[in-house]
């Protein structure tokens, strides 16, 4: 067994966990390449099927791509899709493209503060209506109380701390202390009552990984991640205002895996291109610990 297999594995492992031991679970997508092959993985763990909702918190800053990619997956893949929104503060125009706030304001109100909301069930949320292929305003308001993501423990400093069952209190606050021991295969699935799940079935992937499954998979993604003749190329996905690609000449998957072996981008921290990051010191953080994925 090669060690893609192991990764697959152990992901596909943590998802049946998951979905064995805690109710009203759903799965952020975020459109990037980590959170897809999460979402490529929950297909397998569950025969093709994806038990539970994929939720995506949309800022109304991403790139176009990105949601034309999300809506065309999710009708080809019959998936349970969700999306919420900060539509308050979009409406207020307190967002920083417009001048209003700062950046990390910007991401606290449409994407932590829409996060929470959405989870909660106390803010509107919109469901894809596969008969009609639109969405419309999602008549469920039951909380998610356990959340799949798609973090790595390799990509940012914060979330190196984290474990792959990791709770948060009922306000999605994460207390980076107390985090449960996890040794080998063995996992904290029992939790206080109003325990908030965060669960992670890549945290040990790494960048590199994440390229050779989509390459042994074939796993499609968006374009946004390839040079398109500009010699330039997204490597970490966000809102455009506040992302911005790196110099790159990998044209497709094999000279993205080509570029990581070598090293070449070892100098450069892979959300390089997140300016929120900067502004937060560097890590994520005092975003995280609030509620952000």
């Amino acid at each position: 067994m090669d060690h893609l297999q192991e990764l697959e594995n152990k992901s596909v492992h943590i998802f049946r966990e998951a979905y064995a031991n805690f109710k009203n679970l759903c799965m952020l997508w975020s459109i990037g390449k980590d959170s897809t092959v999460l979402l490529w993985l929950a297909r397998k763990a569950f025969f093709g099927h994806v038990p539970f909702p994929l939720v995506h918190i949309d800022t109304a800053y991403k790139i176009p791509e990105m949601i034309e990619y999300r809506d065309k997956l999710a009708k080809k893949w019959k998936l349970n899709m969700v999306y919420g929104q900060n539509e308050e503060i979009l409406a207020k125009k307190l967002t920083f493209p417009d001048g209003k706030v700062d950046r990390i304001t910007c991401c606290r109100y449409l994407k932590t503060d829409a996060l929470r909301e959405t989870l909660s069930g106390k803010g509107k949320r919109y469901r894809l209506n596969h008969s009609t292929g639109e969405y419309e305003v999602d008549k469920n308001t039951e909380p998610y109380t356990g959340v799949i993501v798609g973090a790595r423990s390799d990509e940012e400093g914060s979330r190196s701390k984290e474990r792959y069952f990791s709770p948060r209190d009922v306000e999605s606050q994460w207390d980076v202390g107390d985090q449960p021991p996890e040794f080998w295969n063995q996992f904290k699935t029992d939790f206080a009552p109003g325990t908030h799940l965060r669960i992670h079935p890549l945290l040990d992937w790494t960048e590199l990984n994440i390229w050779e499954y989509i390459k042994r998979e074939n796993i499609p993604t968006v374009s946004l991640y390839y040079n398109q003749g500009d010699g330039k190329r997204y490597r970490s996905l966000g809102c455009y205002p506040c992302t911005t690609p790196i110099e790159s000449d990998a044209r497709n998957v094999d000279e993205i895996i080509e570029e990581l072996s070598s090293g070449k981008l070892k100098n450069i921290a892979e959300r390089s291109g997140r300016a929120q990051d900067k502004d937060d010191g560097g890590g994520l953080e005092t975003l995280r610990r609030g509620g952000y994925m």
